[in-house]
Parts: structure tokens; sequence; C-alpha cells
């Protein structure tokens, strides 16, 4: 495999929607949602896919501002890819850029009959913290919420650090 991860680009949204429609039917992100995601904030938005040989094999969304909390707003892997590793290096891969952007808490909603990625994500440290009712729709099934509590990347840490001490300076 030569899968390498990239940021996510507008050539990727029709790849990307078919993998939605297919992993998650009637609860699907509409091709117009994708593009609107990847293109209108990219300040506080974050999405990448899994490249294999130009093959989109996965794909992730992050909602994090700098210093505040992130949200993992999407992650997927192509079925026939399941057990890969592949979901594992997109959640390390947002999970890295949240640190970078200095965000020390990050929550995600996962289905709560979706075993396979509920593993994936407290084998990363997510623990549950609440339940989401009717949260998936139009099926109505409920959301897991997860949060992990992670250390801002060390360039993020020291640049909060350096804003707080200079703020005190100038009082």
């Amino acid at each position: 495999m030569s899968m390498v991860l990239r940021p996510m680009d507008r050539g990727d949204i029709a790849a990307v929607a078919a993998m939605e429609e297919t992993l998650f039917g009637a609860e699907a992100w509409s091709p117009e949602l994708l593009a609107t995601e990847v293109t209108v904030d990219p300040v506080s938005r974050y999405y990448i896919v899994a490249d294999d040989d130009g093959v989109i094999t996965g794909y992730g969304g992050l909602f994090a501002q700098r210093g505040g909390q992130a949200d993992v707003l999407t992650l997927a892997v192509a079925a026939h890819r399941w057990g890969e590793g592949i979901g594992t290096a997109l959640l390390e891969g947002l999970l890295s850029e949240a640190a970078r952007r200095g965000c020390t808490e990050i929550f995600l909603e996962v289905r709560v009959d979706n075993d396979r990625a509920q593993r994936l994500y407290r084998r990363r440290g997510f623990t549950d913290i609440g339940v989401r009712r009717a949260y998936y729709q139009p099926s109505g099934t409920d959301a897991l919420v997860m949060r992990l509590i992670q250390e801002p990347a060390p360039a993020a840490k020291k640049e909060h650090l350096a804003g707080r001490q200079r703020g005190r300076r100038d009082r």
C-alpha cells in the first residue's frame, strides 16, 4: 500500500460523496455539503483524505479553532479496506492537527451501533461522556458522545504560553 494522507480538495468531492452514500445511505452528507465544508472556512475546518495511488480509501474532517476545543466531524474508510490501519492513520492526522492548533479537548459523535468505530476511538483514548438521542436522521439512531483530552503540540503550547506572558507584562 502506498497510501498518503493529504488535504481534501474540490477534486475529491465526487469520490468522497460516493463513499458517503455507500457507507451511510440516507444519512450521507450531500456533495454540496461536502464541497461547502472543504472550502468555506479553512481557518476552522480541516479535511483530509487517504489517497492510495489516486484512489480515495478514506477521509476525515475536523472543526478546530486555535486554542479552543475541536470536534471530529467525520471519519470513514471504504468497507473493503477496513482493518488496514487507514482509520487509525486518519484519526491520528486529525488529532495531530488539533494539537497543532492548540486544542486540548476533542469531541466526537459516533453511532451507538458502530462498535468498530467506538473501539478505534477508545484505543486512542477517547472516553464516553454522554448520548445524543435520535441524533442521526432519518434513522433516529442515538449518538455516543466521546471526548479526548490531549496536550497541544509543543509549538502550539509555546505560542499559547508566550501570548499569556505577553498579556501579563502589558497590564
